[in-house]
């Protein structure tokens, strides 16, 4: 039995660390699981996984379903409203209402009969009609008198319904809310060309990374291969040991290079993951090549004459987003212009209204079909009624606040109007600045190539005559010194092209297109 039960709580331990393994795996984002399996990506598919998997442009989504939900509020305010109502109520201090009672003796007082005259005797005898003159006691006044309405526990219980039957800024507002959701749309689109361009520079700058990380291991190799020939021609005597301290010093800083290379690269994916909203656990593997990107850039160069007269600014995703904005505010300056107009509804309401003296009489309901059982009269405590009618409103005179909204909102659609202008110079002027950069960039790209070519041909020749003994060891270094700089402005140079290339992109608009 002790066993069973040591085997029972020694399952039980597993399955919760497996389970906590399994949560931990999760992340609380709701992103696909990390596997350990490295994900191919080209830049496409590191676009196209940013795209669905971003928690940002998630978010950003969710303000669709905002504008489609309140679309579905604005529509519903069309549509008939109905209410039902009951109410229990507890007068346990009536009111007391000032009630003259004088008033409904006509001024006079109590009755004290009428006196037959020996005239009046012998008429009736005579079969002649006789009128009766009443006498009363004298008249004394009495104060008005407080006096309760109703009973102590009243009920209601009704039905009401209303039917928009004119409203101008009804249609105005749906009107206003499909253009609302084309805005979010729009928005979204933005946010997502926005992720598209941190994830293309992210992308180019881990392609970058690693491929200077590969000539920097072949730089460490044949760095070593010299400084081995150095130290076995130092043991023969054919050469100094400044010599072979001087290649130590730069292998020792191409070592040092390397590794904060390795760690650029680390940092250069562990920012691509970000972009990409994908888990940091998650291995990576780039397959596109940093050649086919420079000839798209060398080809996007080469179509710059033309681009201007293909340009559209509606292109520009923002240009779009100003233009549903002034529509917006085109569709505000109507649907404040419509509060002058009245508004016209259908109402109607049915229930029952009833009273007692105690609660539970007021529960039982008692119609018009309800007798008392005891003295056989009607007893009925709950009366019906009912009403339909137009409900017809007319605003008249509100201290010009409506006058003062619709200026507002004028000057608001003016306002946005003036945006088009500056937003047409701003993209004039990136457009003219990314297409100088990307020319200038290309530029340089091709002179760092010439340089990196230049330099690598030297440091050959230095090692040459270094070899063969006609050559200096400082010569050898200074060549050596002089290609990793040419190494690093030239990938410099190449990362920069690349940037520039994008940059040009979303200026013209072409980034990304769904």
């Amino acid at each position: 039995m002790k066993n069973s039960l040591r085997l029972l709580l020694l399952l039980a331990a597993l399955s919760f660390l497996g389970l906590q393994k399994l949560l931990a795996q999760t992340p609380s984002t709701g992103q696909p699981v990390a596997t350990s399996t490295p994900m191919a990506l080209s830049l496409q598919q590191a676009v196209d996984y940013s795209i669905k998997n971003k928690s940002t442009l998630q978010a950003t989504r969710i303000n669709e379903q905002l504008a489609a939900s309140q679309i579905g509020q604005i529509k519903s305010q069309g549509l008939p409203q109905l209410n039902g109502a009951a109410t229990v109520t507890d007068n346990y201090k009536l009111q007391r209402s000032l009630v003259d009672f004088g008033a409904f003796s006509g001024g006079q007082g109590p009755l004290l009969g009428a006196t037959l005259t020996p005239g009046d005797i012998t008429a009736a005898q005579g079969g002649q009609p006789v009128t009766l003159q009443p006498a009363y006691e004298p008249f004394v006044p009495s104060p008005p008198q407080p006096l309760a309405f109703g009973l102590q526990y009243q009920g209601n219980a009704s039905v009401s319904a209303s039917q928009q039957l004119f409203n101008g800024s009804y249609l105005l507002g749906l009107k206003a809310a499909k253009v609302y959701q084309q805005l979010s749309v729009k928005q979204t689109v933005q946010s997502e060309i926005d992720v598209v361009e941190q994830v293309s520079k992210a992308y180019y700058s881990t392609l970058v990374a690693r491929e200077r990380l590969k000539l920097l291991a072949r730089n460490v190799q044949r760095l070593d291969t010299l400084l081995y020939q150095t130290q076995q021609t130092f043991k023969e005597g054919f050469a100094e040991k400044l010599d072979v301290q001087r290649l130590q010093v730069q292998r020792n800083n191409l070592n040092i290079e390397q590794q904060n290379a390795q760690r650029l690269i680390e940092l250069s994916v562990a920012l691509l993951k970000f972009q990409m909203g994908l888990d940091q656990r998650q291995p990576v593997q780039l397959t596109d090549s940093l050649n086919v990107a420079v000839l798209d850039a060398e080809r996007l160069k080469q179509s710059l004459g033309t681009a201007d007269a293909s340009f559209n600014y509606q292109d520009r995703i923002e240009y779009s987003v100003l233009e549903t904005q002034r529509d917006l505010a085109a569709l505000d300056v109507r649907n404040q212009r419509a509060g002058y107009l009245p508004t016209l509804n259908l109402v109607g309401a049915y229930g029952f209204i009833g009273s007692a003296g105690s609660l539970p009489t007021l529960l039982k309901f008692r119609g018009p079909n309800s007798i008392d059982e005891r003295t056989r009269f009607p007893n009925q405590k709950w009366f019906g009624f009912g009403n339909v009618g137009l409900q017809l409103q007319i605003p008249v005179f509100d201290g010009f606040r409506k006058k003062y909204l619709v200026q507002s909102a004028k000057l608001t659609l003016e306002q946005v109007n003036k945006g088009f202008t500056t937003l047409q110079q701003s993209i004039d002027l990136q457009r003219t600045q990314s297409q100088t950069t990307l020319q200038n960039d290309l530029d340089v790209l091709v002179n760092q190539k010439a340089n990196l070519d230049l330099a690598t041909e030297v440091a050959r020749v230095a090692k040459v005559k270094f070899q063969e003994g006609v050559g200096s060891n400082v010569e050898l270094v200074t060549a050596e010194t002089d290609l990793r700089q040419a190494q690093t402005n030239y990938y410099s140079a190449l990362y920069d092209a690349l940037v520039a290339k994008v940059d040009y992109d979303k200026a013209a608009g072409t980034l990304y297109k769904k």
